[in-house]
């Protein structure tokens, strides 16, 4: 394609992503969905350019920007706390997952070999990071779920893409061994997390001494290239690298960042995974038509029938699995029991139900190769159709009717997140008076805005109280000094609740909306 039609077909994408977006919130269904139908539609139409995306490039454009902008928002402290839940679906499902969408494979298609079945398995059984807790938020689903949700979705991508990358090795040369593999395996994640650490101590180091708020953003929009990259060159894994920066960053930011560039970065990011999350949904389906015609081998009622075979393992195997995962630990640890008292049948159903694939999936399908490094043919175009079916199914049917099941189980927000906000609201209140009081001794010429900024505060104060019993031109030298006022108390109702998070009093969550409305407040202080 010359470089016009390249420039008009992109334009046309963006305004899909846009009118799609918009429909989706007329709707009233989150927009994953109806990316993925629009994406479908858009690519059957006669007339639409076919869109050849280069294998190589697929994952390096999709994969860092989700998994450490998803890593950057969730909380470290929350992770662990659901370390065993989220092990045993990231780890322990994935693998379950890919060994039996493997042998389905290789029930209904011998002929498929096994290093392509076990690709196709590592495939489809991760859940996406973006659909799976876009739409969990949106439904005011109890927290912890959520969270496990988010873990899952963060740790399980590493799970699969190894797998899926040890497949393909094995298609390639004609050799497995189960124990190299194994040891890779953990070789490959321990070495991951640990560039993606430098990555993000780098960044830190460089974003605290700056002062320049565009281009801290474009530092936070490069850190998860500069962690995959090297990552990849080394042969370890990028995501993990990629995740650890964005958990990393994301627990420093309080820190090393200015409330500007927050806001700004926030936007920013907004914006970076709207679009590319847009983009890859309908790109897929630019790309159905010549996937389509590279399966005349099959027919139509073949294609049906093993799409429907994978589908239904996919959505089996989790529901099988989350019930002896949730309470067979319980039963074999009593103490563990007392410790984390097991949730309600509905809980675990929802969280099976939940398993929704999207992006990861899709990346990794399209980064398949046609031709192995060996000279070899590889089924690209039925794995990439069969992923496209379990997308199609787990995020559009799963997701639709996942709103029923959870108000047919009576399931809602526990309300902690707005108890935790509350409380911070009311800690940074408080410290913000000892500051003032502090500073009618330190500043004592400018008691009438100090008495005017208390009286303020005091209201707040009241105002939180009632509601936790119902549930250009230079400035002269005062103005400094009355700005200087003002920054010291948000510097003091910051610190409180920074303070609050790390001694895990409040979560990452409710840190961010108080910060955001102290960054506002600063920034409209200092207009």
């Amino acid at each position: 394609m010359e470089s016009v039609e390249v420039g008009f077909l992109f334009l046309v994408l963006l305004g899909a992503v846009a009118a799609l977006a918009i429909a989706a919130r007329h709707i009233g269904i989150p927009y994953p969905i109806l990316m993925v139908i629009g994406g479908l539609v858009l690519g059957l139409l006669p007339g639409v350019p076919r869109v050849e995306l280069r294998p190589d490039v697929v994952l390096l454009v999709f994969l860092p920007t989700i998994l450490f902008s998803a890593a950057f928002l969730s909380s470290p402290r929350d992770l662990w706390r659901n370390v065993r839940p989220i092990t045993l679906l990231a780890v322990g499902l994935v693998l379950t997952t890919t060994l039996a969408v493997a042998a389905v494979m290789m029930t209904l298609v011998p002929g498929i070999g096994w290093p392509a079945a076990i690709a196709l398995g590592a495939i489809v059984s991760p859940p996406d990071a973006i659909a799976a807790t876009a739409i969990a938020q949106r439904l005011g689903l109890p927290r912890r779920l959520v969270t496990i949700l988010e873990g899952e979705s963060l740790v399980n991508d590493a799970t699969a893409l190894v797998t899926y990358r040890l497949a393909l090795a094995a298609a390639a040369t004609g050799t497995f061994s189960l124990g190299e593999a194994a040891v890779s395996f953990v070789a490959v994640a321990i070495g991951g997390v640990l560039v993606g650490l430098v990555v993000a101590l780098a960044a830190s180091w460089v974003l605290k001494r700056l002062e320049d708020p565009p281009v801290e953003v474009l530092i936070t929009l490069l850190a998860p290239f500069a962690a995959y990259l090297p990552a990849e060159n080394l042969h370890v894994s990028g995501v993990l690298a990629a995740v650890t920066a964005g958990l990393v960053l994301g627990w420093r930011a309080p820190r090393i960042m200015g409330s500007d560039t927050r806001i700004l970065g926030f936007g920013a990011w907004q914006m970076t995974i709207f679009v590319v999350n847009g983009l890859a949904f309908i790109l897929i389906g630019l790309q159905l038509p010549s996937v389509l015609e590279g399966l005349a081998i099959y027919t139509a009622l073949e294609l049906a029938g093993l799409a429907a075979a994978v589908v239904a393992t996919v959505i089996l195997v989790r529901m099988a699995w989350v019930f002896p995962g949730t309470y067979l630990p319980r039963i074999l640890v009593p103490g563990l029991s007392r410790r984390d008292p097991a949730p309600g049948p509905g809980v675990v159903l929802v969280l099976g139900w939940a398993g929704m694939r999207g992006v990861v999936s899709l990346a990794a399908a399209l980064a398949l190769p046609g031709i192995l490094p060996n000279g070899d043919a590889f089924p690209r175009n039925l794995l990439i159709f069969l992923t496209f079916a379990v997308i199609l199914a787990t995020l559009v049917g799963q997701g639709l009717t996942l709103p029923w099941l959870i108000r047919r189980l009576r399931l809602g927000d526990d309300g902690s997140a707005e108890q935790e906000e509350l409380h911070a609201r009311e800690a940074a209140t408080e410290a913000a008076l000892q500051r003032l009081d502090e500073l009618v001794t330190e500043v004592p010429g400018h008691l009438e805005l100090i008495d005017r900024l208390r009286d303020q505060y005091r209201d707040r104060a009241q105002h939180f109280s009632r509601q936790q019993e119902g549930s250009g031109v230079e400035m002269d030298q005062e103005e400094i000094e009355h700005e200087q006022i003002r920054r010291e108390v948000l510097g003091a109702e910051r610190v409180a609740v920074v303070d609050l998070r790390n001694r895990g009093v409040i979560s990452d969550e409710a840190l961010r909306r108080v910060e955001r409305d102290l960054d506002l407040d600063e920034l409209r202080r200092a207009g």
